[in-house]
């Protein structure tokens, strides 16, 4: 029998042992994994809670690793002073299936979704970001501006809310972040802006401006049928990648109500294996994220790797 005890790692102790540059270069080996077939991720199993609250259930598996990320969304919990999402990460021995150790769901969701995005930028963008445009307050957005503040610190970030005034407070509360934060009240996205990140559950478009080939345009926040960030203009008038191509088709709200022809969307995959390609210098690019288990598997690499290392081992 074994006597290992199962450590058990909260928000800061998660976030501290899963650094943004080390999530974006094990997500772009676990995103060749996982489309070769060395990550095996199957479609997340979702089950009905109270209150419109769901449970999901994301295992994924590889030769050197695996992982089980349980998580709850309840939705009515900003009415009870409680986080919307709850649950764990928990890694296992691929061998023997021992428990390794436990991190906190909602950290590495919104850690590794962050350095996903990075992923889709440095392989996308035209070149290092310099005018950030962030659409979205909520906790996407603050994981996105961490991202940014570590691997962009030149960047200029401008943050736009569903109110003026929700803009305003993020950038109080996390004006220590970036080196350069503000509100941004307009409604047409500044000119010199070439990244733009939408980061709500919106259920119409926050974004649908011209394409522009100076301009990398994301999708994070939408991730069921019924949600769309980015609209249809933006959408169509742009060469589109996606981090999971078969979850997209499923999940990619912006996509499906766009009407996308999915024999036209690349996985990033595909674009880490043919860079000079990737993105065309002609067209604009719209990089989809949907998230699924392999990703929160690169991020238990991390985490490992990490450990280890503080170890000594």
């Amino acid at each position: 029998m074994s006597s290992r005890t199962t450590q058990i790692y909260d928000a800061a102790e998660t976030a501290r042992v899963t650094p943004y540059a080390a999530l974006v270069e094990a997500l772009r080996r676990a995103t060749g994994d996982y489309a070769s077939g060395r990550i095996v991720s199957p479609e997340r199993l979702v089950v009905p809670l109270n209150d419109g609250g769901i449970l999901l259930s994301m295992p994924a598996t590889a030769p050197d690793l695996a992982i089980h990320k349980l998580v709850n969304v309840c939705p009515r919990n900003g009415e009870r002073s409680l986080p919307t999402i709850h649950g764990q990460v928990m890694a296992f021995d691929a061998d023997t299936g021992e428990t390794l150790f436990i991190l906190d769901g909602p950290t590495v969701t919104g850690r590794r979704t962050a350095a996903m995005s990075m992923l889709g930028v440095a392989t996308l963008g035209r070149a290092a970001p310099r005018d950030v445009l962030l659409i979205g307050t909520g906790t996407q957005a603050a994981n996105h501006l961490e991202a940014i503040g570590e691997l962009y610190p030149d960047a200029h970030v401008r943050v736009r809310g569903s109110a003026p005034e929700r803009a305003r407070a993020f950038c109080v509360a996390h004006d220590t972040k970036v080196r350069s934060l503000e509100a941004c009240n307009d409604a047409q996205t500044p000119v010199s802006v070439d990244l733009v990140i939408a980061l709500t559950t919106s259920r119409t478009a926050v974004y649908d401006e011209a394409p522009r080939t100076d301009r990398l345009v994301i999708g994070v926040g939408a991730f069921t049928p019924e949600m769309i960030e980015l609209g249809s203009r933006t959408v169509l008038g742009s060469a589109l990648f996606v981090d999971d191509l078969a979850g997209a088709k499923h999940e990619a709200g912006d996509f499906l109500q766009a009407g996308v022809d999915w024999n036209t969307v690349t996985g990033i995959a595909a674009a880490l294996e043919r860079p000079a390609s990737a993105a065309p210098a002609d067209r604009p690019v719209v990089f989809k994220s949907v998230g699924c288990a392999a990703w929160d598997l690169a991020a238990c690499r991390v985490a490992r790797s990490t450990l280890a290392s503080a170890h000594g081992s």
